[in-house]
């Protein structure tokens, strides 16, 4: 395990956006929070695809845990973030787990559960392939939280995790993610 998670760090590190997240994020001061989805897994398939290492990223999620969940605080975070970020020319899409419960099921019409640290969020992602954070600290080590496991992204395969009925949503995201890199193997979402 660890020698696979060696090569899945040097590979998202080859990205310099991801890196300065990281290294930037190490010192900002958040205790509970997590890089995390396709900025990774795309990075790896960037570069098996011989593309540049940040082609055809949207956005680089950076979820973060804190116990108050008003939307005031959580403005202010990302506003604080966004401050760290400002020179790159990178989305960074920054989300409080503990506020997903509250938008989630008006929004999606069904409830998310509850959220007790920023990596309840990584486990719920429809991928079980993306589902993946890497976290710095202020020395530089990294960690890695993949509740799947890292062979699926090294492999291309792109597996669902039923674990919320979002079918559509991963239906829509693997039609884009194989136009964009066709080497991918695709499984189906396992419809009732």
């Amino acid at each position: 395990m660890q020698d696979i998670e060696t090569r899945f760090l040097a590979m998202v590190r080859q990205n310099p956006h991801n890196d300065a997240i990281l290294n930037r994020m190490a010192i900002f001061g958040l205790a509970d929070w997590w890089l995390t989805a396709g900025c990774l897994a795309q990075t790896v398939w960037n570069l098996q695809a011989g593309f540049a290492v940040d082609a055809h990223i949207a956005d680089y999620d950076l979820f973060y845990f804190d116990s108050d969940t008003s939307f005031e605080a959580e403005d202010r975070m990302i506003a604080q973030i966004a401050d760290v970020f400002d020179d790159l020319p990178v989305r960074v899409e920054v989300r409080n787990q503990a506020r997903v419960p509250i938008w989630y099921e008006p929004k999606f019409g069904f409830p998310y559960g509850p959220v007790t640290c920023a990596a309840d969020g990584i486990g719920r992602f429809a991928y079980q392939t993306t589902a993946i954070g890497v976290a710095q600290n202020p020395a530089g080590d990294c960690c890695v939280h993949a509740p799947f496991g890292l062979e699926n992204v090294r492999a291309g395969r792109v597996v669902p995790n039923p674990v919320l009925p979002v079918g559509d949503v991963y239906r829509q995201k693997t039609a884009r993610w194989g136009k964009i890199w066709p080497q991918l193997s695709i499984q189906p979402w396992p419809d009732a």
